[in-house]
């Protein structure tokens, strides 16, 4: 009897893995991001040591800023990381938590920056974090391939072997847990400007 409950047990965790696996859309334009008015998904990232940080909207001290992107590899983050550096600090002073989660494994958070930064910065390399909030994607073996083939090996920036990237996206998120703002583009090169974030930052405090 053991035997077959524990059996019965493996393989219901099997099909649930695979279940979630198979939500994750194959393109960026299927992502369906977490809705304003929800109330955000907990998740756990790793800091740059590899320690375990837990994102938990039901114990939150301070509005957040949760900013996803696809890692130092990606000339359209780093360009968008460097136009943040402007509003980070006023933001912070509104009373924020900034936190940056990118897809690249923790040891090489900082160093595969093109641009110096005092972010605060979590690897979200398993996408657990992007799955939770609807914005990642898997890309298709040509896709893979076609990145390798410019140098980018995402099993290599992730340690990961899923293929999945976040759609650059950003929510913030207030003290209660509840979503009070997403921007979310499936096309990478489009970004919200700083000024634009700064100011939505600041409506979701009113």
């Amino acid at each position: 009897m053991f035997r077959r409950t524990g059996l019965l047990a493996i393989v219901c965790l099997g099909l649930c893995r695979l279940g979630a696996f198979a939500a994750v859309p194959a393109a960026p334009a299927g992502v369906v991001p977490i809705a304003v008015g929800a109330m955000a998904p907990a998740f756990t990232a790793r800091e740059v040591d590899g320690g375990v940080f837990r994102f938990d909207p039901a114990s939150l001290k301070q509005p957040t800023l949760l900013i996803l992107y696809r890692g130092g590899w990606c000339p359209f983050c780093n360009a968008h990381l460097k136009d943040l550096r402007s509003v980070e600090p006023q933001i912070v002073a509104l009373g924020y938590q900034v936190l940056f989660l990118s897809a690249d494994r923790p040891e090489i958070l900082y160093s595969s920056l093109k641009e110096k930064v005092d972010y605060h910065i979590l690897s979200d390399a398993s996408m657990a974090g992007a799955r939770a909030l609807g914005v990642a994607y898997r890309l298709d073996d040509a896709t893979y391939q076609k990145y390798k083939s410019f140098g980018v090996d995402l099993e290599a920036t992730s340690g990961e072997k899923h293929h999945e990237l976040p759609v650059p996206a950003l929510f913030i998120v207030d003290r209660g847990g509840v979503v009070r703002f997403r921007y979310f583009n499936a096309d990478y090169r489009v970004r919200l400007p700083a000024d634009k974030v700064l100011q939505a930052a600041q409506r979701a405090l009113k």
